[in-house]
Formats: structure tokens, sequence, C-alpha cells
């Protein structure tokens, strides 16, 4: 019976001296993550927002609408000034067509007049003054060509601010869509389906989690432990009063002491000067934000 006594006590002893073993650290802090607040790029009602707090995003995928109603009349209306300064453009063809039949004639009356006259059948004058008509003619074909051209320019320039318009309508409308830009999880929502945004105005609030991050605090005699890139063990509270285990990776060392956060311990500690450092840890699910740790190195 002593002996039962004896071993009880044995085993209560290793128990108490393994749970202090686990329990010591090196550092402690809080898990946080990088979080993204996502604006309105565009003013309206919103139509559509089909997201919840909670709600796994994927990146690129559409969430969302703003009204565009007045957006795509807008367009419509450029559309039809484009068209009618389009319109107006000549048909140089059709006008020069008249020149260029004048002047093929006079190039077939000249070579007639050329061979009456090697027969004597012809005068140099009547030859001269084909020549003379063959000048003015492609004379005026070049002005008529040069006069067209000159308009043709002229009313795609007076489209050109058009354009441009339309092209700016055309980035609205698309921005009008609310697009998600990261994997993550939406944590808060600032807005709901049929208010009226502007540019600017938070929707959501989205962060990744699967890779959560714990800042925590060392001291100055600390820093010649760690190194960026390093390994370290993160131990956060399970059930039973034991811990939970996760591998993390050392990503960013402050490279400016601060005082230790009101958070951390006692009042006497938090008057010490310590370093932020940031671990990232992958989270399978149980990690939470604001949730306590501890590291050892």
């Amino acid at each position: 019976m002593q002996t039962n006594h004896y071993l009880l006590a044995f085993l209560s002893a290793l128990t108490f001296s393994c749970t202090q073993s686990d329990s010591e650290f090196d550092a402690t802090g809080n898990f946080e993550a990088d979080e993204v607040i996502i604006s309105a790029e565009a003013s309206g009602k919103i139509i559509r927002l089909d997201i919840e707090e909670g709600s796994e995003l994927k990146s690129q995928s559409v969430i969302g609408l703003i009204d565009t109603i007045q957006l795509y009349l807008k367009k419509k209306q450029l559309d039809y000034s484009i068209r009618a300064v389009t319109a107006k453009q000549p048909n140089s063809t059709i006008q020069l067509a008249a020149i260029q039949e004048q002047i093929e004639t006079a190039e077939r009356e000249k070579k007639r007049v050329e061979n009456l006259l090697k027969d004597d059948a012809a005068t140099q004058k009547q030859l001269d003054d084909l020549n003379a008509q063959l000048d003015l003619l492609q004379r005026q074909h070049a002005a008529t060509q040069s006069t067209l051209n000159i308009t043709r320019q002229s009313l795609q320039s007076e489209t050109l601010p058009l354009q441009a318009q339309l092209e700016q309508i055309q980035d609205q409308i698309k921005k009008s869509q609310i697009i998600n830009p990261i994997n993550g999880t939406v944590l808060t929502l600032f807005a709901k389906q049929n208010e009226v945004v502007n540019p600017g105005k938070a929707l959501y609030k989205i962060a990744d989690l699967s890779t959560i991050i714990l800042r925590a605090y060392i001291s100055g005699n600390q820093l010649s432990q760690i190194k960026l890139g390093q390994s370290v063990t993160v131990l956060v509270d399970a059930t039973d009063g034991k811990y939970k285990k996760y591998t993390g990776t050392i990503t960013w060392v402050s490279d400016k002491a601060e005082f230790t956060p009101k958070t951390i311990q006692t009042k006497e500690e938090r008057a010490n000067l310590v370093y932020a450092i940031k671990i990232d840890v992958k989270n399978d699910g149980y990690l939470k934000l604001g949730m306590y740790g501890e590291v050892k190195f």
C-alpha cells in the first residue's frame, strides 16, 4: 500500500514537471493578420453584395454590383455623339471621281494630239493647251484631296475627347463591379445592399487567415538568439490546461525598441523596453485573431 502511495506521488511530480516545462516560454504576444479594407470605386446604390461576416472569398471573385444605369445612359449618349461626328466625314472617292475622270480624258487626248503632231496633223499649240489643262486638273485634284484630308482629320480630332470620355465611362462601369482582390475571410461588413455609396466608402474588411501572424515581444538580451527565417515553437492554450503546439517562422524583427504593450504581464514589466517580432504560423482553423500565444526559441 505504501509502495502505491510513493508511485502515485512520483507520477504526480513527473506530470507537474512536464507541465512546467511545456509552459516555459521565451516570448508572448497575440495573433493578428494583415487586414485589408475594401472600398467602393464607384458611386451609386449597391444593387448586390453577396457576402457575410465569416465568408470565405476567392481572389478576383465578383461579389457585388453598384448601380450603373446612369453610366450606361451616358455611354449611350457618347456613342451617338461619336456616330454623328463620324457621319460628317466626306467621301473622298466620290468627290474626287469627277476630277479624276477629267484627268484621264485629258491624258487620252494628249496622247492622240502627240500622235497627230508626229504626222503634222496637229499643232504644237494644241498640245501645249492640253498640257496646261492637264496640269490644272491635277492641281485641282491635289487641292481637293488636301481639303478632304484636313476635313477628315478635323472631324477625327473632334471625336478624340468623346472617345476619352467613353473610355472613362467604361472604366467607371467596370469599377461598379465589386471584385474581391485577395483570398481570405470577411472579418467585418461596413455596408449593406441598397445603401448608397461613394468612391472610397469602406465596404468590408478581409484577411487571409490561412497563415496567421503572432506579434510577440522580446528583450534586448534575446535579440542574439533569433534571426529571420528561424523556426520556433508556438504554444497556445488547449483543453485541460494543456498546450497546443505549432511550428512558426520568424519573418520580421523590429529595429526599434518600444515599451512593452499594456496587455503584456505586469505594470512593472510594461515599463521595460522590448522589440516586436512577427512569426508566421500555418493556421489549422483553431487559431483566432487576438488569441494569446507563447514562443519557444
